[in-house]
């Protein structure tokens, strides 16, 4: 196994690949000195610094100026600085200057910037870069060089989620995803327990060996209240570009039909009852769905692959979307503020999509999502009944899938070995 800067923990662990029943420090030790002639090629007259430049990297800092990280950058070179205070191009750099960003200089000797690389916002891995031309200097936008490292991390959770990633230093966005992949089996609102482990390996493209984004979770396993869940992703390649999907070591896919809930984080302040005292009836009451309290403006996901059905105002729902799946289900969503942009009756949204927006519109007292789940147009308590799972692979694909994922369930069981000696 030659993965290196395995983090575990907080601390880093680097692995080598040692040949198979070598017993190291058993052999004796033995210091040889020797005078070796330089390689004709390395004989040659050195390199002038000012031809090959010095490369410099600096990360903005709170409050920073423009010329406060030139001058960190070791840039000294008042030409430079008037070039970026005056081209239009450049305006990106003084109005994205946000902490944490990591900017690159190749400078001469005496201080002139050569090349200034700057990462851009926008998702679209590209950079801002300056470079000095025969006749001064000229700005573009280009691709960033990157590169994609696959990172393996554990953790155990205290309190939450996010705060399990973060003291773990896991990115927001994968802790989402881990979220979604196991959003079927776990109701990350209610059954989350203290003690609770994960295990994640994903990409992290990264420049200049700094991480830009995250990219795929490639497997992961989530151990909740002592029982554990396994995923690895799979893309068939035979069955498009993109095919894809996260499923269990035998091949039986772990995407339920239905997520459990669809919002990512939030509170229940309402459960599935016969009878509910209704804040603004005042009055007695079936309540036939889940509440969930989030702030205005929260997206909601579609629950599951479907049709929309119906997009609009409907009485004591406020502003509604109701979806229906595989004939036999539909899902409601009411009290929206708002509708996902270009929503219609009749368009397809997989499961997922954000279809709105949570709201007080209707008969609610505060702003929540009310979700219905419905079989044959009875009412159903989504947390409660069982959800069907998605199609397992085929016999042809499930050796396509060991193939392609051996590898990285065998890293989640050296994370596991990992963690039960620590325990030990």
């Amino acid at each position: 196994m030659g993965v290196a800067g395995v983090s575990l923990f907080g601390m880093v662990a680097a692995f080598g690949t040692v040949a198979e029943g070598a017993a190291v420090g058993l052999f004796a030790q033995k210091q040889v000195v020797e005078s070796l002639p330089l390689p004709a090629t390395l004989m040659a007259e050195p390199l002038e610094a000012e031809a090959a430049g010095f490369l410099h990297e600096e990360r903005v800092q709170r409050g920073d100026t423009v010329a406060e990280l030139l001058q960190r950058l070791g840039v000294n070179d008042r030409e430079a600085l008037e070039f970026l205070r005056q081209n239009a191009s450049t305006q990106l750099l003084f109005r994205q200057l946000s902490p944490g960003k990591n900017l690159t200089a190749r400078t001469t000797q005496e201080g002139g910037l050569q090349t200034l690389v700057f990462p851009l916002n926008g998702g679209k891995d590209m950079a801002l870069v300056v470079e000095r031309q025969d006749k001064g200097f000229a700005a573009k936008e280009q691709p960033l060089q990157l590169e994609t490292q696959v990172v393996m991390k554990s953790a155990e959770v205290r309190h939450s989620l996010f705060g399990a990633s973060d003291a773990a230093g896991i990115p927001d966005s994968v802790a989402t995803a881990l979220a979604d992949i196991f959003g079927g089996d776990i109701d990350f609102h209610r059954d989350l327990r203290r003690g609770d482990r994960f295990a994640v390996i994903y990409e992290s493209i990264t420049h200049l060996g700094r991480a830009v984004r995250s990219g795929r979770i490639l497997a992961a396993e989530f151990t909740n209240n002592g029982k554990t869940y396994r995923a690895a992703w799979f893309a068939d390649p035979v069955g498009g570009e993109n095919a894809g999907g996260y499923y269990t070591a035998d091949g039986k896919s772990i995407r339920k039909a239905f997520l459990r809930s669809p919002l990512e984080f939030s509170r229940i302040t309402s459960g599935f009852t016969t009878a509910r005292f209704h804040p603004v009836l005042q009055k007695w009451r079936a309540h036939k769905g889940i509440d969930y309290g989030a702030p205005t403006g929260t997206r909601i996901k579609a629950t599951g692959d479907g049709v929309v059905d119906f997009v609009g105002v409907k009485g004591g729902y406020g502003k509604v979307v109701v979806l229906r799946h595989q004939s036999r289900y539909t899902t409601l969503y009411g009290h929206l503020s708002g509708f996902a942009s270009g929503l219609r009756k009749g368009n397809r949204v997989n499961q997922g999509d954000i279809i709105g927006f949570v709201g007080a519109t209707g008969l609610a007292s505060g702003p929540h999502l009310h979700y219905e789940f419905r079989i044959g147009d009875v009412h159903q308590n989504p947390l409660a009944i069982a959800l069907p799972s998605a199609p397992p692979l085929t016999a042809q694909q499930l050796g396509r899938f060991k193939v392609q994922t051996e590898s990285h369930l065998a890293r989640l069981d050296l994370i596991r070995s990992l963690n039960l000696a620590q325990v030990d």
